[in-house]
Parts: C-alpha cells; sequence; structure tokens
C-alpha cells in the first residue's frame, strides 16, 4: 500500500503589507510545524516525495518537518498553492511511480478538498474531524491500494493535529 500524507501549513502569520504569498508561520506556527515534525518522525522517518507549495509558510512548515524527518526527492509545485481543489489529483497523479511515500504541504481549502475526495465512501472518525475543521498543521494520512493516479482505491486512515504546548 502506498501512503499519501497531506499536511496543511502551520499558522501563518498576517504581516501588514505582504502579498498572500510571503506570510511567514507565526509564532505558534513555528511551534506546531515542529511537533508535526516530531510526529512525522515517529511515523514516517523517511518519505519517498515531497511536493511543498512555493508559499512561505508552507515551506517554512516543511523545514521543520524536514528537520526531523528524511526525503528521498523535495519539489515546489506551483500547483499546490495556486489551485485548491482539482489540480491537486494531478499533482497525487504526478508522483514518482516508484514511491512507496509522499507528502504534500499545501493550503486550505485545496488540503481538505483532496482529503475528502480521496476519502469519498468511508465513514470514519478521522473524515468527520475533516469535516469538523482541518486545523492548521493537521495531516491526513491517506492510503492507496494501486497506483497514484488510481484515486478511487484510497482510504483515510488517520487524521491528526499535533501541537505544541506554549512555551516549548
Amino acid at each position: 500500500m502506498r501512503t499519501l500524507i497531506l499536511l496543511r501549513h502551520a499558522k501563518s502569520d498576517y504581516p501588514q503589507g505582504v502579498a498572500d504569498r510571503d506570510r511567514p508561520l507565526a509564532a505558534r506556527g513555528e511551534r506546531d510545524a515542529r511537533a508535526v515534525g516530531m510526529w512525522m518522525h515517529a511515523a514516517f522517518p523517511l518519505i519517498d516525495e515531497v511536493v511543498v507549495s512555493p508559499a512561505l509558510r508552507a515551506r517554512q512548515t516543511w523545514q521543520h518537518v524536514h528537520d526531523r524527518i528524511a526525503a528521498v526527492a523535495v519539489r515546489e509545485d506551483e500547483r499546490v498553492y495556486a489551485d485548491w481543489g482539482s489540480a491537486l489529483r494531478e499533482v497525487v497523479a504526478d508522483l514518482d511511480p516508484r514511491a512507496e511515500s509522499a507528502l504534500i504541504v499545501g493550503h486550505n481549502p485545496g488540503i481538505e478538498e483532496l482529503a475528502l475526495h480521496l476519502s469519498q465512501g468511508h465513514d470514519s472518525r478521522a473524515r468527520d474531524r475533516i469535516l469538523r475543521k482541518y486545523s492548521t498543521a493537521g495531516i491526513a494520512i491517506v492510503g492507496f491500494e494501486g497506483m497514484w493516479g488510481d484515486q478511487a482505491s484510497t482510504e483515510l486512515l488517520v487524521f491528526a493535529v499535533p501541537r505544541a504546548e506554549p512555551g516549548s
């Protein structure tokens, strides 16, 4: 089974006069991104392919995660930032067919829409949690029975939101 990890970037800041693409992580986002890195290290210490939005907050989230895990291949993809939904399915279909695990670091609503699309027809506590709120630093783990392009044979396995304690 292949594993797709869908990570929504950690909490961002909103500095006045800064373009959306250039918004950095907030202090809480920095802490939570480190917590995501620790969580990922325990569950997935090595990822075959990582695709990151070119937005600063997504790249910073990935850097904190990357401090804790290894990745075979990492690339930025404009589609992860520019499209909120359907193009993310294309990003998944374009993943390296040799990759057994992949991570996409992106934004809502696209990450949430993709997680819900890939879990259609499945009733689970994880799906219910996503429907309530796909929080910043939220992680959906989706299992693929076939190739990345075969998005009909998927199952939402886990939804987690690692959080850091304030001051950590």
